[in-house]
């Protein structure tokens, strides 16, 4: 999942060095917290948070078979 996710942020960004994922696991979740550059910001969220709203359905739909449950953050 992190894999996929990694994809994506760097299909989408132009500095791909300054992306960073971290992944921390709670009880059923598992959250991502993406960093990127200033200037790569506004790509990942989008116009009025599409992007992101996006992002976070591709994991929720590629964790379908899973019981965790799969949550975005973007620092």
């Amino acid at each position: 999942m992190e894999e996929l996710l990694k994809f994506i942020v760097n299909a989408l960004v132009d500095d791909k060095d300054s992306v960073k994922i971290t992944k921390r696991e709670e009880d059923h979740a598992v959250i991502f917290e993406v960093s990127v550059a200033q200037n790569d910001v506004g790509k990942i969220i989008g116009k009025n948070g599409r992007i992101a709203q996006s992002i976070r359905f591709i994991l929720h739909s590629a964790s379908h078979d899973d019981d965790k449950k799969y949550i975005l953050k973007i620092k």
